[in-house]
């Protein structure tokens, strides 16, 4: 019940609607006890009148009257509790995906590293849909259910006990056998839920990888596994109904046999002349009333156990620790002409060796630095550190004297900009994903960025310029116009600090050449790091950090380090050497 009272807790804001609905319900449950006790009344006075013609009419359109009054009374208040609980399933399902996005938001980079997306959106939907019918259902049934049970059997108990105790009997056998089958269908809930969650982030990767896909001609293979994986949730749901009927039929069972004994007393007592006709029809009237709490409680268990599946994996990201507070309020300032420094900085990431050891650098204002070294070697781990994305093991880093873990990550991400190696675009307007992140900005402030990136040729021949739509991840547009779009992302944000993490490599020749016009308006009088792995790109850099193995082995201008033997004048010779069989194979000399 853990998760159950999570529930609870995480509704507290919502807690004056819930409790307006549930008196509302409560007085139309109490209301609906009202006719079955008139009815009484109604035929003892038709049975007086025709066995002793001492019947009152006065008194029968009375009590027709009061009647028709409670029922009309109880539709509209069931209207009003039906629309304001619309109302509260609305602000629920609001409330629900804020506070999980709000979390998601505030997880560091690791969590990420670690979960597929559309796990991650399965599982809010599943527990913003179990949570929303576990509350309305609580709203709807738990309270007035329990009450109106109550009063049944009080109103059963002042006309006839027996019928009263064979009644109360039934509660809780049907609880006891509603309660074992609702658990044994959330315990195998748990694992169908995982092999969902599989399912739905698997069929998101190869969506968002479908050029992948159909290349690898792997359309079958994938089709299969999924349709393997729903094979699964099948048998195991197969077994939930064959437990949940069998229960069902004890349950049932139960059921009529109890009131197969309270038919046989009431319809007996009857005929004895013990009770009225009117008793009678009250008392049939209660305890057909009486099996209504019923099946609302074992509705209500089923939902507590989906809602504890179902919620589980909500609970544990709402409870990871938030390392980041975007909503903080702080005034944050660009630096002038700022520094950066590694002291000993070591890193590992989750379920790996050491990354980094003990990595030692500084970078001079408006200095132009690269990165080089073989894939793995750590580049890539020191601009995440560098953005704040992780934090270090050991050591510290500083930004003008500043030592990042006293540092803000609003503040040290304010003043750097960003080019990635892949396009990080939206699919909305050339427009918004400029301006992205940065506020209001006219259209000559965007237009000038696009500019200055070498952008603004290919936008103004778009159709709708400025806002076209670029479909997802920029997929109408070619390589070097994406690098471009980002490229006038950063040149708006005007950041100090410039990483460009391999933003070239993926261009061709004629693409980035475009996009280093781009480039060197955005490099002005910034401090620039620069992660390639081709070396044209970074021969105007000022130093050279050569990594491996998570260490700087060496560092130095590039034309000291192509005569040094090293890493940098291996690399160096690998690159020229393949461009030289290049040019003899086409006799290019």
């Amino acid at each position: 019940m853990k998760n159950i009272l999570n529930i609870i807790k995480i509704a507290k804001p919502l807690w004056s609607l819930v409790g307006i609905i549930a008196f509302l319900i409560l007085t139309g449950s109490a209301l609906e006890l009202i006719a079955p006790i008139l009815s009484k009344f109604i035929v003892d006075e038709i049975v007086a009148q025709i066995q002793n013609k001492d019947g009152n009419l006065q008194t029968l359109i009375r009590l027709i009257a009061l009647v028709f009054t409670t029922s009309l009374l109880g539709i509209i208040i069931s209207g009003i509790s039906n629309r304001l609980g619309d109302h509260f399933s609305g602000k629920l399902r609001k409330f629900l995906t804020e506070k999980f996005y709000d979390k998601v938001l505030t997880l560091p980079q690791s969590y990420f590293d670690s979960e597929i997306s559309g796990k991650i959106l399965n599982q809010l939907n599943r527990a913003i849909d179990t949570i929303q019918q576990f509350i309305n259902g609580s709203t709807n049934f738990i309270l007035p259910t329990f009450l109106q049970s109550i009063f049944t059997i009080i109103v059963l108990a002042y006309y006839n006990l027996p019928i009263a105790a064979f009644t109360f009997i039934l509660f809780p056998i049907y609880l006891t056998i509603s309660y074992y089958s609702a658990k044994k269908w959330g315990e195998r809930q748990v694992e169908k839920n995982q092999i969902e969650d599989y399912n739905r982030g698997r069929i998101q990767e190869v969506i968002g990888n479908i050029k992948l896909v159909k290349s690898s001609l792997s359309e079958k293979g994938e089709y299969n596994q999924v349709s393997s994986n729903l094979d699964k949730i099948n048998k195991i749901y197969a077994k939930q109904s064959n437990v949940f009927h069998i229960f069902d039929f004890s349950r049932n069972l139960s059921l009529i046999l109890i009131l197969l004994a309270i038919n046989i007393v009431a319809f007996y007592q009857t005929f004895q002349g013990v009770i009225t006709l009117g008793t009678l029809v009250l008392i049939l009237q209660l305890v057909a009333q009486a099996r209504r709490p019923l099946f609302a409680m074992s509705f209500i268990l089923t939902n507590i156990q989906n809602a504890e599946a179902g919620s589980k994996e909500y609970f544990e990201i709402l409870s990871l620790p938030a390392k980041e507070h975007y909503k903080k309020d702080e005034k944050v300032k660009k630096l002038k002409n700022p520094e950066l420094e590694f002291r000993k900085i070591s890193f590992k990431y989750e379920k790996s060796g050491m990354v980094l050891n003990k990595v030692s650098f500084k970078i001079a204002p408006r200095e132009m630095v690269a990165l080089v070294g073989e894939s793995g070697a750590g580049k890539t781990t020191i601009v995440n550190l560098i953005c704040k994305f992780y934090e270090p093991a050991s050591g510290e880093i500083y930004i003008s004297g500043k030592p990042y873990s006293k540092l803000s990550h609003n503040f040290v991400r304010n003043n750097i900009s960003l080019v990635f190696q892949e396009s990080e675009l939206f699919s909305s307007t050339i427009r918004e994903n400029v301006a992205y992140g940065r506020g209001k900005f006219s259209e000559r402030q965007i237009t000038e960025a696009l500019k200055k990136a070498n952008a603004w040729e290919f936008v103004k021949s778009l159709s709708k310029g400025l806002d076209s739509e670029i479909g997802e991840r920029g997929v109408r547009l070619s390589g070097g116009q994406k690098q471009r779009i980002q490229i006038a992302r950063a040149i708006l944000k005007d950041a100090p600090i410039l990483i460009l993490d391999e933003a070239t490599s993926s261009l061709d020749a004629k693409s980035e050449k475009e996009v280093q016009v781009g480039l060197e308006n955005l490099m002005k009088n910034k401090l620039v790091i620069i992660i390639a792995h081709r070396f044209s790109t970074i021969q105007n850099v000022s130093k050279i950090l050569v990594v491996d193995e998570g260490k700087i082995v060496d560092s130095g201008n590039p034309q000291a380090l192509a005569q040094k033997p090293g890493i940098y004048s291996d690399l160096l010779k690998f690159q020229i050497e393949g461009n030289k069989k290049l040019l003899e194979k086409f006799e290019i000399y």
